[in-house]
């Protein structure tokens, strides 16, 4: 016989057990005989049998998918990030002879999410992001599934994997400081964004720690839109900004295209840094001052909590990973 093809029937037959005795052997769960246990484990080495994905599901109540949930209405400048996370997230998962089921959310319609986990099609899920008002959250809460969020949230007794944005935002904002920067405008979008309202706090705790004021006048949480980036980024320039601090990468490059389009030139007449790093700032010149995080090490490791949390096991309410900060020409000082 073919050792690839062996089934959990085909070890039953020819022990002339049941295959449920062969299920609660391999799962190590139900009553069982220690002799009859070790008679099916010894079968299995020996013919070098390894359970199907469906064959482990049904013998440990598992159905070996899990879910990844990003928001549909992200727009496609997030995408990489969700994307860098994912492939962490897969690593993992394929290890361990799982699949992954993504699903889009949408705000005020999760109902793709709610099918799956009502129809019982996973086993765990990950949430890809958070909201300050985090209605995902709120309904997996009172599921009993276990999940795991991508970034932080306030509501108690879920699983978090996140960087250490506040820490991050505030000692680089706290080095522009130290360098004599006077006026420092901070652009963001997104204030339904838990990593929005941790980015600001971090930029707030800078001045604070040295004892100086936010200027008011050149905070701006705009919206999303290109047009709208580009209004704050105007207005900060008319008020005498001598750095815009952008939340994200994308804001950054609409700074930058509207800086080049103008004839602004970095740093000579404004000094500009970001809170997130990616491919999309690595080749501007002057190069850019920005904040490194690891998208794929979120992944990892959002995807081994879960499946401790799969496995019963205690894991940490919230796990933060590291960051570097990067000190490019944008922000130098002529």
């Amino acid at each position: 016989m073919d050792n690839n093809t062996i089934t959990i029937q085909d070890v039953a037959d020819a022990l002339g057990i049941s295959k449920t005795t062969v299920s609660r052997a391999i799962s190590g769960k139900g009553r069982i005989g220690e002799a009859t246990r070790k008679k099916v484990l010894d079968y299995i080495e020996e013919h070098n049998y390894r359970p199907s994905p469906l064959a482990k599901g049904l013998a440990q109540s598992r159905i070996y998918n899990i879910g990844w949930v990003i928001p549909g209405d992200s727009g496609s400048r997030a995408l990489p990030f969700f994307q860098r996370c994912m492939s962490g997230v897969l690593d993992v998962a394929a290890a361990a002879d799982y699949d992954l089921l993504i699903s889009m959310t949408y705000e005020g319609n999760i109902s793709h999410l709610k099918r799956v986990v009502d129809n019982r099609k996973l086993d765990g899920l990950i949430l890809a992001r958070t909201m300050t008002d985090d209605e995902c959250i709120r309904y997996l809460s009172g599921t009993g599934l276990p999940f795991v969020v991508i970034g932080s949230t306030d509501e108690k007794g879920v699983i978090q994997v996140d960087n250490d944005h506040v820490k991050a935002c505030a000692e680089l904002t706290s080095i522009l400081l130290m360098k004599g920067v006077g006026k420092l405008a901070l652009i963001g979008c997104g204030d339904g964004m838990v990593v929005t309202k941790s980015r600001e706090e971090g930029f707030r705790k800078a001045f604070e720690l040295q004892n100086k004021k936010v200027d008011e006048d050149l905070v701006f949480i705009t919206g999303s839109e290109i047009l709208d980036i580009e209004v704050a980024v105007e207005d900060a320039l008319i008020k005498g900004a001598e750095c815009m601090v952008c939340m994200d990468d994308f804001i950054c490059t609409t700074a930058l295209a509207k800086f080049k389009r103008d004839g602004v030139k970095v740093p000579e007449d404004v000094m500009i840094a970001s809170f997130y790093n990616s491919p999309l700032l690595e080749n501007n010149q002057p190069a850019i001052t920005t904040l490194r995080y690891d998208p794929r090490g979120l992944g990892i490791m959002a995807c081994q909590n879960l499946f401790k949390c799969i496995d019963g096991e205690c894991v940490p309410e919230k796990s933060m990973l590291g960051y570097e900060v990067l000190l490019k020409e944008s922000t130098q000082i002529l």
